[in-house]
């Protein structure tokens, strides 16, 4: 296809006025202004089907530019609508970065409610009260450690959708004790961001569990191509094929992890996620991340990031009983905070790095 047919990619400037912005994305969406691309995208022109473009890259660090059309976009943003109980006039903040699709959610939903979103990435003052936001785990660990401004703010609200990384189970009960009537989604970019809201499928959404327990996810709310490589978006029989493992229990899903967050150590399988999520039980106030080392003794060594106090003899005690002596950390590392990838995944290989340069 000809470049002057295509449609023109204008970057939207994550400083923009939301005003603005919620303008020149309804135009995208309406076909009668150019496409609008968050986060790391070079490519200029598209498919004229193609309203949305967000860059995100995984831990391979390989940017995908992940290109969306007008009917993913609303399907999500009316079947999150509706899942939480969202109607005409109902408003939501916005307290994420614009360069990830979870923000351009909050937006295309406002817009289908005839609202504009209430910008507080960089407020000043008592946050104002909302119907609706969305963090990530992160943001909320925050609400209800040390940020009580926040924390207000989300007991205020209907419902918080919390997602982009995973949420323990210790942070959660935590944050409903304080009155926060939380969501627990899940999804990545490709899906249009969270699809699946505590374990079930918003209207248009099926998942299920395919080969070596990955977990796959077709309907409405997909993807339209990644622009720089499109050979790399493949759908088996329509379905998109995670790289997270999950499992159905009585009709809803519950992610076990990433693949590759399972480490072998010793000979043995280690799960990150699952050192985490104990960890979290047993200390509900500490911030942590589990990763590995490469190790010529164990090939893998099992490390731990925390951040706040607490006895390292105690973790390696409780971990060492839980799983055993393969999960007995090599290593223990108190930081300031945990290195993030992209709005609420920790870094896992940022982590390694700065064990090795220690």
């Amino acid at each position: 296809m000809e470049i002057s047919s295509q449609r023109e990619i204008l970057r939207a400037s994550p400083k923009s006025a939301l005003p603005e912005l919620t303008r020149d994305i309804a135009l995208a969406l309406e076909g009668s202004g150019p496409a609008r691309s968050f986060g790391e995208v070079r490519t200029k022109f598209a498919r004229a089907e193609v309203a949305i473009v967000v860059g995100t890259s995984g831990s391979t660090g390989l940017v995908k530019e992940v290109a969306f059309a007008r009917p993913s976009l609303l399907a999500s943003a009316r079947a999150s609508n509706s899942f939480i109980g969202a109607v005409a006039g109902s408003t939501w903040s916005l307290l994420l970065p614009l360069t990830h699709i979870a923000a351009v959610n909050v937006i295309i939903r406002s817009l289908e409610l005839g609202t504009i979103p209430v910008d507080l990435r960089d407020f000043e003052g008592e946050y104002p009260s909302v119907d609706f936001t969305s963090i990530v785990p992160t943001q909320l660990y925050r609400a209800v450690h040390s940020d009580k401004r926040l924390l207000r703010h989300l007991q205020g609200t209907k419902a918080v959708l919390v997602g982009g990384a995973a949420l323990n189970s210790g942070l959660r009960i935590q944050a409903q004790s304080l009155g926060i009537k939380i969501v627990k989604t899940y999804g990545m970019t490709e899906t249009c961001g969270g699809c699946i809201y505590d374990g079930l499928p918003l209207n248009g959404v099926e998942f299920a569990i395919g080969e070596n327990r990955l977990i796959k996810i077709r309907g409405s709310v997909l993807a339209f191509d990644y622009l720089n490589s499109s050979a790399r978006f493949v759908l088996q029989d329509g379905w998109f094929i995670t790289n997270d493992l999950g499992e159905i229990v009585d009709g809803r899903l519950h992610v076990s992890g990433r693949a590759d967050d399972v480490i072998i150590t010793g000979g043995e399988n280690l799960s990150l996620i699952a050192i985490e999520a104990t960890l979290s039980i047993r200390f509900p106030d500490l911030e942590c991340a589990a990763f590995a080392v490469i190790d010529q003794q164990w090939g893998q060594a099992l490390h731990i990031a925390v951040v706040g106090e607490v006895s390292e003899t105690e973790i390696s005690h409780y971990l060492e009983a839980a799983f055993g002596e393969i999960a007995k950390p090599k290593g223990i590392h108190s930081i300031n905070s945990l290195p993030l990838l992209g709005i609420g995944k920790v870094d896992r290989m940022a982590l390694a790095k700065l064990i090795r340069h220690e």
